[in-house]
């Protein structure tokens, strides 16, 4: 094991345990197990400990809380990878300092993507199974697993791995024993010689090249699961693929801007997430609200002004009947982060705190707005003759949700102990 000299000269606390850590890890800890209990439940008595029931006869909706989280994460994934290969192809190396965390935060985000579709299915093993033998590729929802998850985890994790080896040879030379051996596997040799430079910064760029249309054909798909159903109202339309682009951009964005400010506090890095890179990401995450908010406004007028009496029966019932508080909470999340991010850039005044309570509700919004996507036209929006439905998630889907976004704070968490999350600067690379 690492003496404690040598953990001491790791960066940014690495190894390093304080009590503040330990109650965020216990606390994700005890959440998480009450996560698992409940899909426990669920996995033994069936999706009846649920509030999911059939369409039409039962009154309910088959796809509710899960699946809107489903988007949600993979939204927040789609938003940290694109930033990490902007950064790498326009060279924006001022942000560099957000490229890591932007990386870690994808790649979590799709993990629990991919779990929220295995605790939606009511037999996740079998599913597993059954999706080689008959998946059908010109499926959207065969899609989802294999482009979406599997190309979205493979591109992170490839791109996390180079983009830390420098950072583990430093690592590694102020390391001893088995933290020693594992940060030289990540580094694979990397000594940081000109044509070493050079030979990664290459292989770096043409993945950034390719990541990026991966990553707009597999968040599209994931509107295309909604808007491709021609019997359903409020999501057939050719906005559904653009607007999840947009919304995921919206709801990362937001991510990325609360976790560099509570690294750049905790970690004291604020040499290098100054200033600077929070006004590019909050002039970033005003033009992206901005764009979000046309696209909704637009769809709005369209459905209530011409269309079907069934898509004027869901916008009713999103306007002012039984989902108007969670669509005008969604809207005010996304109108007022707008007007502050707006108001600073008109008068160069920027404030971190801002930045922060927009991140907070344009991801409040990004959440409602999943659940507009999802429910409501399940349960107000069939063009069968079937009554009006309803659907209340219980407190195993609650739970299980929470379980999730601990499991994620845990895996954040772990990895800030064991790994830098911000680039070691260049000065320090020597010593």
């Amino acid at each position: 094991m690492a003496t404690r000299a040598s953990v001491e000269r790791l960066p940014y606390g690495i190894g390093r345990w304080s009590a503040g850590w330990v109650a965020v890890t216990g606390l994700s800890l005890a959440v998480l197990a009450l996560g698992v209990f409940a899909f426990a439940r669920q996995l033994i008595e069936g999706e009846v400990v649920t509030g999911l029931r059939n369409i039409g006869t039962m009154g309910g909706a088959t796809w509710g809380l899960y699946v809107a989280f489903i988007v949600y994460f993979g939204g927040v994934s789609f938003a940290g990878i694109t930033i990490a290969a902007m950064i790498r192809l326009l060279n924006l190396k001022h942000l560099r300092p957000i490229s890591r965390m932007a990386l870690v935060l994808a790649v979590i985000s799709i993990i629990l993507a991919a779990l929220s579709v295995l605790i939606d299915l009511g037999q996740p093993f079998r599913a597993l199974i059954n999706l080689p033998l008959y998946g059908r590729p010109m499926s959207p929802f065969f899609g989802t697993f294999s482009v979406v998850i599997s190309g979205y985890l493979f591109a992170g994790l490839v791109y996390l791995y180079l983009d830390g080896r420098r950072d583990a040879a430093i690592c590694a030379e102020r390391s001893e024993g088995v933290r020693q051996t594992f940060y030289r596997l990540w580094a694979a040799g990397y000594r940081g010689t000109p044509a070493e430079r050079e030979r990664h910064q290459r292989a770096t760029f043409w993945l950034a090249i390719a990541i990026l249309p991966l990553l707009v054909i597999a968040t599209s798909t994931l509107g295309f699961v909604f808007g491709l159903q021609v019997g359903r109202p409020g999501w057939f339309g050719a906005l559904q693929a653009p607007g999840f682009v947009i919304l995921a951009g919206v709801s990362g964005v937001g991510h990325i801007i609360v976790l560099a400010a509570i690294l750049r506090r905790v970690l004291g890095a604020e040499d290098q997430l100054n200033p600077h890179v929070f006004q590019w990401l909050g002039n970033l995450l005003m033009i992206l609200t901005a764009t979000y908010l046309y696209f909704w406004a637009a769809e709005w007028v369209t459905t209530s002004y011409a269309g079907h009496h069934h898509e004027v029966a869901l916008s009713n019932a999103l306007l002012t009947g039984e989902y108007a508080w969670l669509f005008w909470l969604s809207v005010g999340s996304l109108l007022v982060p707008f007007l502050l991010l707006a108001r600073q850039f008109v008068t160069g005044q920027y404030r971190l705190g801002v930045m922060v309570v927009s991140g907070v509700l344009v991801n409040v919004a990004a959440i409602g707005k999943r659940i507009l996507i999802v429910i409501p036209s399940q349960t107000h929006g069939t063009l069968l003759p079937y009554g009006t439905g309803s659907y209340s998630p219980t407190w195993v889907e609650y739970s299980v949700v929470l379980g999730l976004l601990a499991l994620g704070a845990l895996l954040l968490t772990l990895f800030m102990r064991v790994f830098p999350i911000v680039e070691i600067p260049q000065y320090a690379e020597g010593g």
